[in-house]
């Protein structure tokens, strides 16, 4: 790293919103321990410090400021790997976000460190309260109460900003002690192991133990408790022989401190661990023909989709890559749209791959992520599982990218930035590392498909279902008919009723699908029409039945439910529509015997929830499963014949260009999950438009022909794949400020970019949170210069901002936004 005498300098990114890197001095003593991709501490303003990554290190001082010092280097090794750097660029550069922001997203919160000032009492002064003014008597009394106090804590406390004077005095007293401490919040997870002592591997010894134990029983039941768990166990925990010989902390304690047994704290792993088990199943020869095909396009370093029909046996193939991938001594990713599908993949994946496999996805904690961030670094996990977020991890030896159900529209960040797309930064990846990339779907995006009949990507097709199982029959349900002819009951039609009465006779079991969640998404008043709004957001309230709430989607703000309207006293409140609450409530009235569960947000907010669902249902503990589009996507059960999709007329009404993308790609996923073995499978759609043509394409299963029939008009309308969208949402808290900043941003973009620029306009909610939003579109042809346009995006945003009556605006930029 050079020797003690030279000056060096490293330019760090920081954890923040900010532009570029920052140039700090290294000290002497320091030269040694800074590496590319490891952590310091700076201090970052007047006050704060912040863990950084440091990017670069060399000998040139910066030229418009004083470098400050890095305080301390946290890592013995750099936890980042230097691609991740230009890979973190390129996301920075394309999606017109920061770095900072980048590494934000990239990195677990346990790696990255906050610092504040902390304040605790000192226990070795006595504290004569008379000699304390009345401030520094409110900040001894609070820590009193608390162990320790940070600087912001303090001031709101004395509800002023300036509280230094008084800590300093305090500190001058002898009475606090402060520390500017950062903390290392990643905490190894450790456990307790018990072993014999080895005097007792002799046979006599253990004989003599056990003769001079006869008058301790419960000590004696431990030793035994201990010798049986010996047989099975290699390792045995404290925990697991406390267990076992259902005896308190304290006898084993008591046989610790007579050195009869050995207690060693070790660190352990969080996850838990499988035992290898073997590969047991042969392709099919269609699946042999996909996996060949595929194999041949990585050797021409081509990307490849695989179109596969659902239940055609993808997630197969897909294994057999993973073991040539490890077989190569090579790390393979497998990405994921939705946690709840982790859950049923990667116990099938953990049956192949053992314990070198590991999941990252946001339910996990933060030490957890941590965890799995460093068994990925150091390469003891070979295949990692997650969803969009494990795209960021430290691969040492990449060798395999696999996106599943790449069309997924949860592969899209939405907030906060970088605003990524899971699959195109995959797509990036593969290319700057040269690592293979598969896409699989049964229905996949228009823009892969058209790359794929483009010769870009390799199209690889599995046109059967595995093991021969029948495609299942669809079945379109007339909700207009059967209302007039009022055979309808509830939002059920009879010919649903019917099959869900024949599938629950044969013991077998149902999905049903409805896009909304709630028990009805608003209430109105039957005289005057009356709707309860969110009083932040410009959208009604849904109510949930289960919390009896008027709850905002968007915001999060709850209400009571009203019972009179507040706008002309009139007692009939009526619920309007329905969601997953509501079906479920008025399905079990009509089969009260059915065992019903449902999944949705509302029932999957903790870590535990998805797989348990999931779990009883695999179990056929549960008949029926009402559910959101977490019930749509890659989950397959073998007992499962009928499925469901209530309201096909809410996905198709849809505002937005790719709703009959979504609306196909929904309703046959939905129908995919049906008759995945010998059985046959039936799916119902509900509509008011049988003869739409979209649910004619779905009811021929007809990815073809849907094709064709939307890529004409996304030509016709100037839409993806043939432009790429940038949209740019201006948010301000107020109406005339934002409708003024919008207008003049446009017609500052207008003489840039002409008729590219469309907008700006109201969305579809345009008040979330108090702050009123505003779009401006920008269409930009393939093939036009997207680098230029993008800087000039940022510029005008940028002298937007500089003008006084603008300066909160904000704006927030969108590539590839839907």
């Amino acid at each position: 790293m050079g020797s003690n005498r030279s000056t060096l300098f490293v330019d760090v990114l920081v954890p923040l919103a900010v532009a570029g890197s920052y140039t700090y001095r290294v000290p002497n003593e320091l030269n040694e321990q800074v590496v590319v991709g490891k952590r310091v501490v700076v201090q970052f303003g007047k006050t704060r410090t912040y863990t950084a990554l440091i990017q670069r290190i060399h000998n040139s001082p910066p030229p418009l400021y004083e470098a400050k010092y890095i305080l301390s280097v946290i890592d013995n090794a750099p936890i980042v790997q230097p691609w991740q750097f230009e890979f973190w660029q390129w996301m920075s550069s394309y999606y017109m976000c920061n770095m900072g922001e980048v590494m934000n997203a990239a990195l677990p919160a346990a790696l990255k460190l906050a610092s504040e000032t902390r304040v605790i009492l000192n226990r070795q002064t006595a504290i004569n309260h008379a000699e304390l003014t009345d401030k520094e008597y409110l900040i001894v009394e609070a820590l009193e109460i608390q162990p320790e106090l940070s600087i912001s804590d303090i001031a709101a406390i004395l509800g002023q900003k300036v509280v230094f004077p008084y800590v300093k005095s305090l500190f001058d007293k002898q009475i606090v002690l402060v520390s500017e401490e950062i903390e290392e919040r990643y905490k190894p997870k450790m456990e307790v192991f018990i072993t014999l002592n080895p005097f007792y591997d002799d046979k006599t010894n253990l004989a003599h133990l056990f003769d001079t134990l006869s008058r301790a029983p419960k000590q004696s039941d431990l030793v035994l408790a201990y010798i049986q768990l010996a047989k099975t166990h290699s390792e045995i925990t404290k925990k697991a022989l406390l267990e076992k010989a259902e005896i308190s902390a304290a006898v084993l304690t008591t046989l610790i401190e007579k050195e009869l047994f050995i207690a060693e704290e070790r660190e352990i792993s969080r996850f838990k661990t499988y035992a290898d088990l073997p590969i047991n199943f042969i392709l099919s020869p269609a699946q042999q023909a996909a996996f060949d095909a595929i194999k041949l396009s990585i050797t021409t370093k081509k990307t490849a989709l695989l179109h596969g029909v659902t239940s055609s046996g993808k997630t197969q193939v897909y294994i057999k890559l993973i073991e040539d991938c490890i077989a190569n001594g090579q790390q393979a990713l497998y990405l994921l749209p939705e946690i709840a599908l982790t859950t049923q993949i990667i116990s099938r994946l953990r049956k192949h791959f053992g314990n070198t496999i590991g999941i990252y996805h946001s339910k996990f904690s933060d030490n957890e992520r941590a965890e799995t961030w460093k068994n990925v670094l150091n390469g003891t996990l070979k295949v990692i599982l997650g969803a969009r977020s494990a795209i960021f991890l430290p691969f040492s030896n990449l060798g395999l990218i696999i996106v599943d159900e790449e069309h997924e529209q949860s592969y899209k960040q939405q907030e906060p930035a970088p605003r990524y797309h899971a699959r195109d930064a995959a797509l990036y990846l593969g290319n700057q590392l040269v690592v293979p990339v598969v896409l699989g779907s049964a229905t996949p995006a228009l823009e892969t498909y058209f790359n794929a009949t483009q010769g870009k990507y390799t199209l690889v097709t599995l046109t059967e279902r595995y093991g021969g199982v029948q495609t299942p029959e669809i079945i379109v349900a007339d909700i207009q008919q059967e209302t007039k002819k009022k055979t309808m009951q509830s939002h059920f039609t009879s010919v649903l009723l019917q099959y869900i009465t024949t599938t629950l006779e044969h013991k077998e079991q149902i999905i049903l699908f409805q896009n909304r969640r709630g028990y009805a998404p608003s209430l109105s008043c039957n005289l005057c029409a009356y709707t309860p709004r969110c009083i932040n957001c410009d959208v009604s309230l849904t109510y949930h039945k289960f919390s009896n709430k008027l709850q905002c989607h968007y915001c999060g703000y709850q209400q009571k439910p009203i019972d009179t309207c507040p706008a002309c006293g009139h007692a009939h409140i009526n619920t309007k529509n329905f969601g997953t609450e509501k079906v479920e409530d008025e399905l079990q009235l009509l089969l009260p015997k059915a065992r019903i569960a449902r999944m949705d947000l509302d029932t999957t907010r903790k870590k535990t929830s998805t797989s348990t669902l999931i779990h009883n249902f695999e179990n056929r503990e549960t008949d029926i499963l009402v559910g959101t589009q977490m019930v749509a996507k890659g989950l397959d059960f073998d007992n499962l014949t009928l499925t469901c999709i209530l309201n096909a007329d809410s996905l198709l009404n849809f505002p937005d260009f790719r709703a009959y993308e979504r609306s196909f790609q929904l309703m046959l996923q939905v129908a995919g999950r049906a008759g995945r073995r010998e059985k046959r499978g039936s799916v119902i759609i509900q509509t008011y438009q049988p003869l739409h043509p979209i649910i004619q394409f779905v009811v021929n299963a007809n990815y073809n022909e849907f094709y064709t029939s939307e890529i004409s008009e996304r030509k016709q309308f100037n839409y993806p794949p043939y432009y790429r969208l940038i949209q740019l949402t201006l948010k301000h808290k107020d109406l005339d400020t934002i409708n003024a900043a919008a207008q003049q941003l446009a017609t500052v973009l207008r003489s840039h970019l002409g008729k590219a620029v469309l907008g700006p306009e109201f969305p579809a909610v345009n008040r979330i949170r108090n702050l009123y939003h505003k779009v401006i579109l920008i269409k930009v042809e393939k093939g036009a210069p997207l680098q230029a346009i993008k800087s000039q995006l940022s510029n005008s945003i940028l002298l937007l901002n500089k003008e006084k009556a603008f300066k909160s605006v904000w704006v927030q930029p969108d590539v590839d936004p839907y």
